[in-house]
């Protein structure tokens, strides 16, 4: 599995397309919003000869939703959204414009991805991981094989996720930071929702605010 980042929108968010050696490939939380950040992003798909097959939210914050609906239309692919992201998705349009996005488009859901189980693209395999606390459906997306994880913004880099949003909770952030991040592999890389990667090993060490 090969992953291409994407910094996006304001809030520098991390967008991810997801490859394997089909070609097949998913665009997780696209969160580009200006012209120029939708080409480069289907600049990038076509220069490489990708097929797009699927979006995938790992959470519904506005900065991690932006281009749902454009991707969707463009490419005329499914998308997948957490179960327990539906409020957190339908209050976009409530906020978008506060923070000045004044052409948010509203994107049909095509299927709600439940807390477990499988996502499959191509050859690839993706085990789903409940992980809520920063949100409340929030869910990251494993790779075993190559021992990637799509965290989202449940952990970053010697930092995690805000809990001051509506659905977040420290508690509940830590119990999943422990329970479904610290007790993988230490040389799984962890692909956050912002800023640069990093490892398991690296953050239950490091992470100042939850350590194993």
């Amino acid at each position: 599995m090969r992953i291409q980042t994407f910094v996006f929108n304001p809030f520098f968010e991390n967008t991810y397309i997801v490859t394997d050696d089909t070609r097949e490939a998913v665009i997780i939380d696209p969160g580009c919003y200006e012209d120029y950040e939708k080409q480069e992003l289907v600049s990038y798909i076509g220069e490489n000869k990708l097929k797009p097959v699927a979006i995938w939210n790992t959470h519904c914050h506005i900065d991690h939703v932006l281009g749902n609906a454009y991707c969707a239309r463009h490419f005329n692919i499914p998308l997948l959204v957490p179960e327990g992201e539906k409020p957190v998705l339908d209050s976009v349009p409530a906020y978008s414009s506060n923070y000045g996005f004044q052409q948010y488009e509203i994107a049909e859901v095509n299927e709600w991805i439940p807390n477990k189980g499988i996502l499959s693209f191509g050859t690839t395999q993706l085990d789903i991981l409940y992980a809520p606390g920063h949100s409340l459906g929030h869910l990251m997306f494993l790779e075993r094989k190559t021992n990637q994880l799509i965290a989202g913004d449940v952990i970053f880099r010697e930092s995690i996720g805000r809990t001051d949003l509506p659905g977040g909770d420290y508690a509940t952030l830590e119990r999943s930071i422990r329970e479904q991040v610290y007790t993988l592999q230490k040389d799984v890389v962890i692909y956050p929702g912002h800023g640069p990667t990093t490892t398991v090993g690296h953050e239950a060490i490091h992470n100042p605010f939850v350590r194993k």
